[in-house]
């Protein structure tokens, strides 16, 4: 349990500090590090020996993540952008229909770089560019709403949860935890908002439910490549924890969804 405490401890520190700060280049080379990370536990899971999907993550990272960040020019890439979004989101839909599908997620070799394409790498393209775009604050609030959403649910689940939410996947998950984790989420977020001073609180809220929701689809989705895989964790790079995708997964699945919430306030604002 303390060894657990340390190393989640330090894990949301680390992101904290450097979402706080105004340096780009410290947020730039973590996140090109935490996804280069998960990238390599994911491709564990599904079992891809291939050093493609690291070119793949190093050029998107590149181009839409470190020149609108540290250069601070979209280069003409708004356009590319919102194809890039389009694409992730077609791909996440199609895994949340493989969720409710009782077969196992398909894993022939296209699939495979695909969903390592659009799923993970630009899961994490996308934060990036909500802090660049937006704010490192607003990415800083979603954070904190996956962790406020992650732990209410366990302790909601844990004491009064009843009715399974997605049993064969994940037998602890309860639609009473799933239900706790959304409140207490609809809560923070005001609190967030009266930190921040980003978006107004009805935003922030709204904010709040998208990322419960699909947060808590990703973290299902990761689960049943886990459980197609045969393995309880990702990877083992926090003890007591399991890997950085087991942290991430909620994050990096709902990142997409949040850009185009982010994106439509932008445009009729």
């Amino acid at each position: 349990m303390l060894l657990r405490s340390l190393s989640g401890l330090l894990y949301v520190t680390l992101l904290i500090v450097v979402l706080s700060l105004n340096t780009p280049h410290a947020f730039i080379i973590l996140f090109f590090i935490l996804g280069i990370l998960s990238l390599y536990e994911f491709n564990k899971l599904i079992q891809l020996k291939s050093i493609v999907p690291y070119f793949i993550f190093v050029i998107l990272y590149i181009v839409f993540g470190y020149w609108r960040m540290v250069l601070s020019s979209d280069m003409g890439l708004d356009e590319a952008t919102q194809i890039l979004m389009v694409l992730t989101i077609f791909v996440n839909l199609f895994l949340i229909k493989d969720l409710f599908s009782r077969k196992s997620i398909p894993l022939f070799i296209t699939k495979r770089f695909i969903i390592t394409t659009f799923y993970l790498s630009s899961g994490f393209v996308f934060l990036v560019l909500i802090a660049s775009v937006f704010s490192p604050k607003i990415l800083l609030g979603s954070f904190i709403l996956v962790w406020v959403n992650d732990s209410f649910a366990y302790l909601v689940g844990k004491n009064f949860g009843k009715q399974k939410l997605f049993e064969k996947i994940s037998p602890k998950k309860t639609v009473e935890g799933f239900l706790g984790g959304l409140f207490f989420s609809c809560i923070a977020s005001y609190f967030i908002f009266s930190l921040t001073e980003t978006l107004n609180f009805t935003n922030w809220l709204m904010l709040a439910i998208i990322i419960t929701v699909f947060g808590t689809l990703g973290d299902l989705i990761e689960s049943k490549f886990k459980r197609q895989a045969d393995v309880k964790d990702s990877g083992t790079i926090m003890p007591g924890h399991g890997g950085l995708l087991d942290r991430l997964d909620s994050i990096i699945f709902a990142s997409p969804f949040i850009y185009l919430f982010l994106r439509i306030l932008h445009y009729v604002s």
